[in-house]
């Protein structure tokens, strides 16, 4: 290469061109610029060379120089110069042995950047959700997937609470805040309804009662819903009920147990009277009854629920339950009214009182049927032989048969006929007395199909419902 400096002090410019050394030198410069280098110049003043330093092994040569003051610098004659000193292997290997450490670091990084996009789309496609434009204004009651996904380790089997018809409960921690939740994994069609769903789960989430576990919002992602609800360290009614020696439940007293019935009536007054709107939960039944610290009753899982406004008609949906608390009017109706929750809170009751569940398959004839078992004992004057053996004696007998004979008259088939549950509530407190039961038959014996005639006659449910109770109690 061949370069030039030239300045001209008369108009003050300065210019440099470079070019190869094979060819004439340019006449527009690469560099000009107008300045007043004479201000700098000193005498005596020297003009030489410098290089500088590089991240390889490079060598710099000066071939040939020409230096004037005061007019043009001679030509450089091509022929005339030396020629470049032939490289050396010490050089070579100082080039290999920065090339291809470069080119092995440039390997590893585009390796890295491709594994880091590939983890961030997997991640992408692993939490992914589904959010439209309506949901944005329930932003306070959704939880995004990732958030809990990290609060159940994963929904790892340690985090497990329980196993229930609709889907699996875990544990969770929410790394934000650090509050303990229970986070319900639901399928959901998102075909059907799931606006007018999504907009009843969000109300419920403002439902505040001290009996009622506190539903703090929802996640959906694909064909999933997951509902997060307050953490209740005592896990649910049933297995203090029916548990096995194995789980290590402590047997509930029967104050605890009537006052657990209080807990649940006066929740479900609270829906059914005391809201904004009416709500009818649908799914009443011990293991939906979650106890706290204190083993105070909460009615959760609100996964069902229904609501329609005070002074206005239900609409008719499917039948959904539980076998065993399901009113009869469901099959035929569909209609989600206050009444469905009376039957199956009548159901409750006999539930806590006798320790057993609705349907004992495994039972003797008489016994299959827990409603069924109590007016046969209520019809030989034998009903406090129903009570839990577990509590032995150790219960107040009017206290047990108010509640044995509550269960019976909210249990009815016609539903009017049923109390509600304002009523149900001033008979627990004592404030009115419990009615006769009704339908007596001329032999003085409470007649079975004033109650729910499927139980009465041993007539098979639908089979809608007989499926459900085979894959997994709804």
């Amino acid at each position: 290469m061949q370069l030039c400096v030239e300045y001209d002090a008369s108009n003050k410019q300065l210019n440099v061109t470079l070019a190869p050394i094979t060819i004439p030198k340019p006449k527009i410069p690469l560099l000009s610029i107008n300045i007043d280098i004479l201000q700098t110049i000193v005498d005596p003043m020297f003009v030489g060379f410098s290089s500088s330093t590089d991240a390889i092994i490079v060598s710099h040569y000066v071939l040939g120089w020409s230096f004037r003051v005061n007019g043009q610098a001679e030509e450089l004659s091509l022929s005339q110069l030396p020629k470049l000193p032939p490289t050396g292997s010490k050089t070579e290997a100082g080039i290999f042995k920065i090339v291809f450490p470069v080119i092995g670091a440039s390997l590893l990084l585009l390796f890295s950047i491709f594994l880091i996009l590939y983890i961030v789309r997997r991640n992408k496609i692993k939490f992914s959700e589904v959010v439209e434009d309506w949901e944005l204004e329930y932003g306070p009651y959704r939880f995004k997937y990732k958030d809990l996904y990290i609060a159940t380790k994963g929904f790892h089997d340690k985090e497990l609470l329980g196993i229930g018809g609709f889907g699996k409960v875990y544990k969770g921690i929410l790394s934000t805040t650090k509050q303990e939740v229970a986070v319900k994994r639901v399928s959901h069609d998102s075909k059907q309804g799931v606006k007018e769903f999504i907009a009843e789960i969000v109300s419920i989430g403002k439902l505040q009662h001290r009996n009622i576990v506190t539903l703090l919002g929802y996640c959906r992602r694909k064909g999933e819903l997951l509902l997060v609800y307050d953490f209740m360290p005592n896990g649910s009614l049933d297995k203090f009920l029916f548990h096995h020696q194995s789980t290590k439940k402590a047997t509930l007293s029967w104050n605890k147990r009537f006052q657990i019935i209080k807990d649940i009536a006066s929740a479900l007054l609270y829906l059914h009277e005391e809201w904004d709107q009416i709500v009818v939960h649908r799914d009443v039944k011990s293991s939906n009854v979650i106890l706290d610290k204190e083993l105070n009753g909460r009615l959760g899982d609100f996964g069902l629920a229904r609501l329609y406004d005070h002074g206005s008609h239900p609409k008719t949906t499917h039948v959904v339950g539980t076998f065993g608390y399901l009113a009869p009017e469901n099959f035929w109706s569909g209609k989600a009214k206050p009444s469905v929750d009376v039957f199956a809170f009548g159901v409750f009751l006999l539930e806590v009182a006798c320790g057993r569940r609705p349907i004992e398959p495994q039972a003797s004839e008489e016994c299959i049927v827990l409603m069924e078992w109590v007016i046969l004992c209520l019809n030989k004057g034998t009903i406090l032989e129903t009570v839990d053996p577990k509590l032995g004696m150790n219960y107040e007998m009017e206290e047990m048969e108010l509640v044995l004979k509550l269960g019976l008259i909210c249990s009815q088939s016609i539903p009017t006929a049923r109390p509600s549950m304002r009523q149900i509530v001033r008979y627990l407190e004592g404030e009115i007395p419990l009615p006769e039961l009704p339908s007596l038959t001329s032999e003085g014996n409470i007649d079975v199909s004033i109650w729910c005639p499927y139980l009465g006659s041993r007539m098979s449910p639908p089979l809608s419902i007989a499926d459900s109770l085979l894959s997994g109690e709804r």
